[in-house]
């Protein structure tokens, strides 16, 4: 449970909504259990007096239970609207925490781990986190109030009826506990089999074409069946183990009040014990067997959330070698420096970059060729600093990258990437995405610049148009253009085409650089290319092949 360690400053930050909440749990149970004596008094009441009419008494005791009954309703109401609202606010808390550590790890954390573990971290973690932190305390909390005060109220009726009674409920709650493991265990089994279904739908439907162009529409559909199948094995498991859960409760119940009856029968039998009182253990008991039950099911709730918390406290240590120290805000003019940089990927080993020097003025434009491999992209992502050199240095107007204010330089940089990503959004806001604001006229300009603008029009709902998830409503070639478009709109001092015109067509290609020819003469370019066509209009030209065989030799 050690891992749960790390919410206290939660509880603390919200200690005023929990300690209300336990003032609330205290005046909820009072009212519950309070009424109970009430009861048992009107059936003595009316034992007693067998005859008809009008009795006093049991009407001022009615007049009290249902009194007992709204406050004990308002103030479980109360107790639900603090323990449990203080929850989601903590859940909400460190959502936005995990999210916002999320964006920054480095490209290379991304690279050690999968989406989906990302997503179940920021979703289901932290669900089962929640849990413990709104019914895993509420139900406790609730638990040791209750049985005190119905401790006191039973023990003041009958003590040895008291012990005979709560003897088995410690029983329960362990016998529930080992079941809710059970059942703990199997859901997760059923889940990971459901996760196997949404991951094999959403690759189905993602390569659709694919799927489509080869005839494998009985293929799919016999796989998905097979899949569904070990679905509906998982959850029919699930389904019988729940069903004892309840029958353990039942059973458990029904021993209670047979305990009771024949204890409560022997002593009313003396004398020594009225009808009205048996009637009060008959509820008191029926009031704890629920809040008993619970425990079992919270120690497993408690369990999972410490899990939970493990795997969300194994990313929140994370710590990204991308750093930022400085946090100035100064104009960018572009010029680009690269010393003995050499770069080798952790996760493979591979060296894509060994000691590549060059360097490039304020204004000029260099094409970077070669083979696939040569470490052409390496080189954009240094220049972005989503990676640092493993040797060498990097300086941005004399500077070295690594002493720049991060966020500031990226505002300088605009970068096309060699996979053309679009949000699912409308084309409107995927080329305004680097501004504050997107703005119609300037978005309808650099679509304009990108040769673009043309497809747009003739869409329905033309810049409104929805591109779909990653722009699957466009081809490869529009994708690629609004892209372009995207980084020109920020006016970057840096400007970074990592192999971005491959997509195109050489016509279209010459429209894109013609029309963006003032832009390039005004920032710096980055022209990463195995085209000679892209490369012509640069002022240098590295062949990074030639490069790597130099150095080789």
């Amino acid at each position: 449970m050690n891992a749960l360690k790390t919410l206290n400053p939660y509880f603390w930050k919200h200690r005023m909504l929990l300690f209300w909440g336990v003032l609330f749990i205290i005046a909820s149970n009072f009212f519950h259990i309070f009424k109970v004596q009430f009861v048992g008094d009107s059936v003595d009441q009316l034992t007693e007096n067998t005859t008809l009419g009008f009795n006093k008494k049991v009407l001022m005791n009615v007049g009290i239970i249902v009194a007992s009954s709204l406050l004990t309703g308002f103030f479980t109401f109360m107790m639900r609207q603090t323990i449990i609202v203080a929850s989601r606010k903590i859940e909400y808390e460190l959502k936005n925490k995990i999210y916002n550590h999320y964006q920054e790890l480095s490209l290379t954390d991304y690279k050690k781990t999968t989406i989906g573990d990302l997503m179940n971290r920021l979703s289901e973690d932290v669900v089962a986190v929640r849990m413990y932190l709104g019914p895993g305390i509420m139900y406790v909390a609730n638990l040791l109030v209750l049985l005190t005060v119905t401790g006191i109220y039973m023990l003041k009726t009958d003590t040895s009826m008291t012990l005979w009674s709560l003897l088995p409920l410690p029983i329960l709650s362990f016998m529930i506990y080992k079941v809710s493991s059970v059942i703990n265990k199997k859901s997760k089994i059923m889940q990971k089999s459901q996760s196997a279904i949404s991951t094999f739908v959403q690759d189905s439907f993602s390569g659709i074409r694919v799927v489509k162009f080869f005839a494998k529409e009985k293929y799919i559909e016999k796989n998905y069946g097979i899949k569904v199948n070990d679905y509906q094995q998982k959850a029919l498991d699930l389904a019988r183990t729940e069903a004892y859960f309840f029958t353990i409760i039942l059973f458990v119940v029904g021993m209670l009040n047979v305990t009771i009856l024949y204890i409560g029968g022997q002593k009313y039998i003396k004398g020594e014990l009225s009808v009205g009182k048996i009637a009060d253990f008959f509820m008191y008991i029926n009031i704890l067997i629920f809040p008993f039950s619970m425990v079992g099911w919270v120690t497993s709730v408690n369990q999972r959330a410490a899990a939970s918390m493990s795997r969300i406290n194994e990313f929140l240590d994370k710590k990204s070698e991308i750093t930022n120290t400085n946090h100035n805000i100064y104009p960018i003019k572009g010029d680009i420096e690269f010393r003995n940089v050499s770069y080798t990927y952790p996760n493979t080993g591979i060296k894509a970059l060994n000691n590549l020097s060059f360097s490039v003025k304020a204004g000029e434009s260099l094409a970077i060729m070669g083979k696939t491999g040569s470490g052409k992209s390496t080189v954009a992502l240094l220049l972005c600093r989503l990676i640092d050199p493993t040797e060498g240095e990097i300086l941005v107007d004399g500077k070295n990258l690594k002493e720049h204010n991060l966020e500031n330089y990226r505002k300088h940089i605009g970068y096309i990437p060699q996979e053309s990503y679009l949000f699912s959004d409308t084309i409107e806001n995927n080329i305004g995405f680097a501004l504050e604001k997107p703005d119609l006229a300037k978005v309808t300009e650099y679509a304009k610049k990108a040769d673009v603008h043309k497809n747009i029009v003739e869409f329905k709902n033309q810049y409104q148009t929805m591109v779909g998830e990653r722009g699957v409503m466009l081809s490869g070639g529009q994708k690629q253009r609004i892209c372009i478009a995207r980084a020109l709109i920020k006016d970057p001092e840096i400007l970074i085409f990592d192999d971005s015109l491959s997509a195109l067509d050489t016509e279209t290609e010459e429209n894109i650089l013609q029309n963006i020819e003032k832009d390039l003469k005004t920032s710096t370019s980055i022209i990463i290319t195995h085209r000679e066509s892209s490369a012509k209009r640069a002022d240098k030209i590295i062949d990074l092949t030639e490069l790597q065989v130099s150095h080789t030799s």
